[in-house]
């Protein structure tokens, strides 16, 4: 028996439900066209489901957050998921008021609704209770409508927000089924990882890696760490390697005197199981150029990893069962700064290891090298996964599993 509700458990037919999913896209920053739907497809297994069991479905999703350049409204989302369900959806401009309202009375069986991005509400990311969010404008003006919630947002699963959770102290509530596939998949990995396993961070943050990668080898989840990217360049920093003005400066942009010191104490006590990079590409003239640690600091950024760290990080993998890999090796979309990423992304798909990949710029690298089919388990999370993987309860999961609980009563 399952600790949350599935579709399974529900009688959809004729049925208003409300369906919270993550569909939160990569856009063109001068159009805000969306580049890539991945996260769009991920969900249509649960919306052509809902679409079959003629069910009235309401889309309630968010893009960007407020003051970003990447917030927009949901319109050329619906026309996206329209095109690849050739089925048509109604675009609302309203999240709760009178126009969403009324198009959610109007609904016949079998109609998808996409109401506006979420987040235009202004207590939607407030950090709360389920049951306080429940009292929430939001969720008091939408749920006498539905008749069930569905979460399949697992990749917003570790966020308190209004959405997410509010809906399940007052609709019968399950998981999608890209909630129920992350989750049961997932789970089988940290009940029982097969060892060695080794877990690889890169990209451009760092601050959010700290506390994941000590927490993994506190749990023994992880028995190795390789850390590429702006993560092991703090790392290198830490250990009081200068890496010159333009490295210093990228770090200090999300790096706080905190940071280093807890990277201080996680070094102290793993030394021996967090692998760092030994040599490096930078851009000198746009061009690749490999230096070896002992010639740091340098003028130029440091782009990738070099030669002899990317033959050392495929030696490691190469002894591992299990392989979780969070963030590219380098700045991935400039093709002379690609190969730790093609490397070793190429290394691990073609061994004989169950591998994991999470978050956006990982699977998009995945996807550029057109790997996606030799990879055991894509993740459309990147801090949910993180959290799950550490052992860390998600919140919107919770809720589904709370809401259970209150429907046997």
């Amino acid at each position: 028996m399952k600790e949350y509700n599935t579709l399974d458990d529900f009688k959809l037919e004729n049925k208003t439900v409300l369906l919270r999913v993550d569909f939160n896209m990569p856009l063109d920053k001068k159009t805000l066209e969306i580049l890539d739907t991945t996260r769009i497809k991920k969900v249509l297994p649960t919306i052509k489901e809902l679409i079959n069991k003629n069910a009235k479905t309401v889309i309630i999703a968010h893009q960007g957050r407020q003051g970003d350049w990447d917030f927009t409204n949901m319109q050329k989302h619906a026309k996206a998921l329209e095109k690849l369900i050739d089925k048509k959806v109604k675009f609302v401009d309203d999240i709760f008021g009178k126009k969403a309202k009324t198009a959610i009375k109007g609904m016949k069986p079998g109609d998808i609704i996409m109401l506006d991005n979420v987040r235009k509400y202004k207590d939607e990311t407030e950090k709360k209770t389920p049951e306080e969010h429940a009292q929430s404008e939001l969720v008091q003006n939408l749920y006498p409508l539905a008749d069930y919630f569905v979460n399949d947002a697992f990749a917003a699963a570790h966020r308190k927000q209004c959405s997410l959770t509010g809906f399940t102290v007052v609709l019968p509530s399950a998981a999608g089924r890209l909630m129920q596939k992350e989750l049961e998949t997932l789970s089988k990995i940290i009940a029982n990882p097969e060892k060695p396993s080794v877990f690889l961070f890169g990209g451009a943050k760092f601050s959010d890696v700290i506390v994941t990668i000590e927490r993994l080898l506190e749990n023994k989840t992880a028995d190795k760490i390789i850390l590429t990217g702006l993560p092991a360049n703090a790392f290198l920093k830490a250990e009081g390697i200068n890496l010159g003005d333009k490295n210093e400066e990228m770090l200090a942009k999300e790096g706080t005197p905190e940071n280093y010191e807890e990277i201080k104490k996680i070094l102290a006590k793993y030394k021996d199981n967090i692998y760092l990079p030994f040599d490096f590409a930078q851009q000198s003239n746009t061009l690749r150029n490999e230096i070896d640690i002992s010639q740091l600091p340098t003028q130029y950024n440091l782009f990738d990893i070099g030669e002899k760290t990317i033959d050392n990080f495929k030696n490691i993998i190469s002894d591992a069962k299990t392989v979780f890999l969070s963030g590219p090796c380098g700045v991935f979309e400039n093709p002379a700064f690609m190969k730790g990423t093609q490397e070793i992304f190429t290394h691990v798909a073609n061994s004989d290891v169950f591998s994991i990949v999470g978050g956006g710029h990982t699977v998009a690298a995945i996807e550029k090298l057109g790997l996606e089919n030799k990879i055991s388990h894509i993740s459309t999370g990147g801090g949910a996964l993180e959290k799950f993987m550490m052992g860390e309860k998600l919140p919107a999961v919770e809720a589904l599993k709370a809401a259970k609980n209150r429907n046997k009563k």
